[in-house]
């Protein structure tokens, strides 16, 4: 038996299994949920955040803020995803919709050291479950054979998926423990935030250079990891 139709008959039950179907239902609603506060303060015409403007994140922020109507329709679009992902029919298209925003947001995290990085990568892992889970739909616009039509049509079955549960809940283990040390620094979302971790870090003086580099001077973030870099080495050959 090939990969792949091993995969195909792994997909066929699991699209029988009410579980799955549980919790594709939690994560259309969890998603859409995530994103109807923030589209809400973009369409009301409001800054995103209360993060200061020397913050990294704040400059985008700060300069997205500033683009006028295309700020409104990045809310507009979160809202229309939302929406989209709770009507059953058309929560594909949803899914579909929500996958480049929610891409943008957790690689723009990532690259800005937010401490939002956690539930961004759970929101697009969660996306990405749903698109899966709707293969059978999306794969006709895709440069795959179509499949039968009556290729998934069979009773339910009420078996808990223990393994997939499992996975699930390591799956976010792996995701909240690998965020705690992927950076050796973050900013935070204040600079009381940014110092108050300078107590326990391995160079407090370098750390503490770095927040004032962050909120006081407000200079780029790679300006500030730069220079943390050589406060690193002043702390260790003073």
């Amino acid at each position: 038996m090939s990969l792949l139709t091993s995969l195909d008959r792994l997909y066929a039950e699991s699209k029988r299994n009410k579980w799955f179907g549980y919790f594709a239902v939690f994560c259309r609603l969890a998603l859409a949920l995530g994103f109807i506060p923030s589209g809400f303060v973009k369409v009301s015409g409001d800054r995103f955040t209360g993060l200061p403007s020397n913050h990294p994140l704040g400059h985008y922020f700060d300069a997205l803020y500033l683009t006028g109507y295309y700020y409104t329709f990045i809310g507009v679009g979160q809202w229309v995803a939302s929406l989209l992902l709770v009507i059953p029919r058309t929560a594909l298209l949803g899914a579909v919709i929500y996958f480049p925003i929610i891409l943008n947001i957790t690689v723009l995290a990532y690259a800005t050291r937010f401490e939002g990085t956690r539930i961004t990568t759970l929101m697009l892992l969660a996306n990405l479950f749903l698109l899966v889970w709707d293969f059978d739909r999306l794969q006709h616009i895709l440069p795959f054979t179509r499949p039968d039509k009556d290729r998934y049509v069979s009773d339910k079955t009420s078996k808990f998926p223990i393994r997939f549960a499992v996975g699930v809940f390591l799956a976010s283990a792996l995701v909240i423990v690998v965020n705690a040390f992927i950076f050796e620094i973050r900013p935070g979302n204040s600079r009381i935030e940014c110092t108050n971790g300078c107590r326990d870090h391995r160079y407090p003086g370098a750390c503490q250079h770095f927040c004032s580099c962050i909120f006081d001077r407000g200079d780029l973030l790679n300006t500030c990891l730069k220079d943390y870099e050589r406060e690193k080495e002043a702390d260790v050959n003073p």
